[in-house]
Protein backbone atom coordinates (compact mmCIF):
# COMPACT_ATOMS: atom_id res chain seq x y z
CA UNK A 1 0.00 0.00 0.00
CA UNK A 2 1.62 3.69 -1.26
CA UNK A 3 2.20 5.95 1.85
CA UNK A 4 -0.20 8.73 2.09
CA UNK A 5 0.72 11.89 1.97
CA UNK A 6 -0.27 13.81 5.02
CA UNK A 7 0.57 17.32 3.48
CA UNK A 8 -1.60 16.64 0.37
CA UNK A 9 -4.63 15.46 2.57
CA UNK A 10 -4.41 18.59 4.56
CA UNK A 11 -4.74 20.85 0.86
CA UNK A 12 -7.64 19.13 0.21
CA UNK A 13 -8.94 19.64 3.60
CA UNK A 14 -8.87 23.42 2.40
CA UNK A 15 -11.78 23.92 0.72
CA UNK A 16 -12.62 27.49 0.40
CA UNK A 17 -15.55 27.37 2.65
CA UNK A 18 -15.21 29.04 6.12
CA UNK A 19 -17.07 26.76 7.84
CA UNK A 20 -16.04 23.95 6.18
CA UNK A 21 -12.12 24.63 7.06
CA UNK A 22 -13.09 25.98 10.51
CA UNK A 23 -14.06 21.91 11.20
CA UNK A 24 -11.55 20.50 8.56
CA UNK A 25 -8.29 21.84 9.28
CA UNK A 26 -7.75 21.40 12.60
CA UNK A 27 -9.36 18.06 12.45
CA UNK A 28 -6.61 17.35 9.48
CA UNK A 29 -3.65 19.21 11.65
CA UNK A 30 -4.25 17.59 15.03
CA UNK A 31 -6.02 14.54 13.84
CA UNK A 32 -4.97 12.11 10.76
CA UNK A 33 -1.70 11.14 11.62
CA UNK A 34 -3.25 9.18 14.69
CA UNK A 35 -5.70 7.58 12.75
CA UNK A 36 -6.07 3.99 11.64
CA UNK A 37 -4.87 3.45 7.97
CA UNK A 38 -8.34 2.44 7.67
CA UNK A 39 -9.87 5.61 8.68
CA UNK A 40 -7.45 7.60 6.61
CA UNK A 41 -8.51 6.23 3.72
CA UNK A 42 -12.09 6.99 5.09
CA UNK A 43 -11.27 10.86 5.31
CA UNK A 44 -9.56 10.98 1.92
CA UNK A 45 -12.75 9.39 0.43
CA UNK A 46 -15.05 11.91 2.68
CA UNK A 47 -12.69 14.66 1.19
CA UNK A 48 -14.03 13.36 -2.60
CA UNK A 49 -17.43 14.30 -2.10
CA UNK A 50 -19.03 17.24 -2.96
CA UNK A 51 -18.74 20.28 -0.56
CA UNK A 52 -22.54 21.07 0.17
CA UNK A 53 -22.78 17.48 1.21
CA UNK A 54 -19.90 17.57 3.47
CA UNK A 55 -21.69 20.67 4.92
CA UNK A 56 -24.62 19.21 5.08
CA UNK A 57 -23.80 16.37 6.61
CA UNK A 58 -21.43 17.65 9.36
CA UNK A 59 -23.87 19.67 11.00
CA UNK A 60 -26.42 16.99 10.81
CA UNK A 61 -28.76 18.63 8.48
CA UNK A 62 -28.85 15.50 6.18
CA UNK A 63 -27.19 12.06 6.52
CA UNK A 64 -24.88 10.82 4.38
CA UNK A 65 -26.09 8.35 1.30
CA UNK A 66 -22.99 6.31 2.48
CA UNK A 67 -23.38 4.87 6.50
CA UNK A 68 -19.39 4.35 6.60
CA UNK A 69 -19.07 8.44 6.22
CA UNK A 70 -20.90 8.42 9.78
CA UNK A 71 -17.41 7.28 11.57
CA UNK A 72 -15.22 9.90 10.22
CA UNK A 73 -17.95 12.66 10.67
CA UNK A 74 -18.29 11.15 14.25
CA UNK A 75 -14.57 11.97 14.75
CA UNK A 76 -14.49 15.21 12.87
CA UNK A 77 -17.49 17.15 15.47
CA UNK A 78 -16.01 15.18 18.72
CA UNK A 79 -12.47 16.66 17.32
CA UNK A 80 -14.48 20.29 17.00
CA UNK A 81 -16.49 19.62 20.67
CA UNK A 82 -13.24 19.09 22.31
CA UNK A 83 -11.47 21.88 21.15
CA UNK A 84 -14.57 24.14 21.77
Amino acid sequence: MEKINSNEVFWHSRRGMLELDLLLVPFVKTQFDFLSPEDQLLYIDFLKQEDQDLFAWLIRREIPGEPRFNLIIDKILAHQQSTA
